[in-house]
């Protein structure tokens, strides 16, 4: 535990060091420094930034639609979902790229959070067992296994426990390892550490490469959601503090318009075409070719119109209701978890220009 404290302490501190944060007004005007020329900074925290579930966050920033939006943003990568949390609530970030789920878990917590652009209209996930393990091929089999997932209180851990407690498994006999994603995830299943787990895209790809891992529940496109979870599960988004995005509504539009212009641009280019704004080195491991095929097999994942899917709050809900502590004996209003009014004027803005 006193490792985990001192890992949280040392990232919070290099965040805070070499960032500017902007500052909330309580007068509810935007403090946002933008003189002539000038940027506005924001930082952007999210964990396991070659995630391929956080490239439109990736390619807003390379493709300098940011920039054009007159923000100078940096991305923060921290070591996982609960750093990142913790990052957006003492304010050494103003955004976090994660789930659209810990909107919930965090206004459970006392904590108000918004969604303000969906990046995701499926979590991009898959369940996958060891080959080694033949027996075991499906969620139901998983009964006192191991399940590898990238860290505790992570969206894949929620998915991993659901799929458990979906399967009629208690969450007692649901047994979660962390071991991050890509290389480790993959040495996870070389070495037998884990029976199966729940990743993303380019981990998936490199595991079927291998012949390690065998699918069992596909969950990156929103039909293969659907019939795993029973109903929309969106994935990541663009999360801020409620009180921040009050303050710095400005701000808070120009993120979102640089985010939907990204999702906009994904939609009208290929997975090779995609690629090559994508830095190398998130690609070493598995090679170009490998990294471009997992793209195209997960492209219907992203959200072209960056608004909240139909129904899609109310499966989250009922997924989180069941597997976390946090929001069981809660009244969560879905309402205040996400909103699409920045999305929509991006849109209108887009289409008049």
């Amino acid at each position: 535990m006193w490792q985990k404290k001192i890992v949280l302490a040392a990232a919070t501190a290099v965040l805070a060091a070499g960032l500017t944060a902007c500052s909330d007004d309580s007068s509810g005007k935007s403090t946002d420094v933008a003189s002539a020329g000038a940027l506005t900074p924001v930082t952007i925290a999210l964990s396991n930034q070659a995630n391929q579930s956080y490239l439109p966050l990736i390619l807003a920033q390379r493709l300098g639609f940011f920039t054009k939006q007159g923000l100078n943003v940096k991305i923060a990568n921290l070591q996982g979902s609960p750093q990142v949390s913790a990052a957006l609530l003492k304010g050494d970030a103003q955004g976090m790229v994660g789930f659209y789920d810990h909107n919930l878990d965090l206004q459970a917590k006392g904590k108000d959070t918004e969604a303000v652009v969906q990046l995701l209209q499926a979590p991009g996930m898959v369940e996958m067992t060891r080959t080694s393990e033949p027996s075991l091929k499906s969620p139901a089999d998983l009964r006192g296994k191991s399940v590898g997932v990238t860290s505790l209180g992570s969206a894949s851990a929620t998915i991993g426990s659901y799929l458990a407690v979906h399967s009629n498994i208690p969450i007692a006999e649901t047994h979660l390892v962390a071991v991050a994603a890509g290389a480790t995830f993959v040495a996870a299943f070389q070495h037998n550490r884990v029976d199966a787990g729940v990743t993303t895209e380019p981990t998936i790809s490199t595991l079927l490469k291998k012949h390690l891992g065998t699918i069992v529940a596909d969950m990156r496109t929103a039909a293969g959601t659907k019939a795993a979870l029973g109903g929309p599960y969106p994935g990541t988004a663009l999360t801020v503090r409620t009180s921040w995005a009050q303050s710095h509504q400005d701000t808070t539009q120009k993120m979102v318009n640089a985010m939907y212009q990204t999702l906009q641009w994904m939609e009208s280019h290929s997975a090779a075409e995609i690629t090559e704004h994508v830095p190398a080195d998130f690609y070493s491991g598995s090679g170009k070719a490998q990294y471009i095929q997992a793209l195209a097999n997960e492209t219907g994942m992203y959200n072209p119109t960056g608004q909240m899917p139909a129904d899609a709050p109310q499966t989250v809900l009922r997924v989180l209701t069941a597997v976390d502590p946090a929001i069981k004996g809660h009244s969560i209003d879905l309402a205040k978890t996400y909103t699409d009014a920045y999305v929509q004027k991006a849109a209108q803005e887009t289409s008049a220009s």
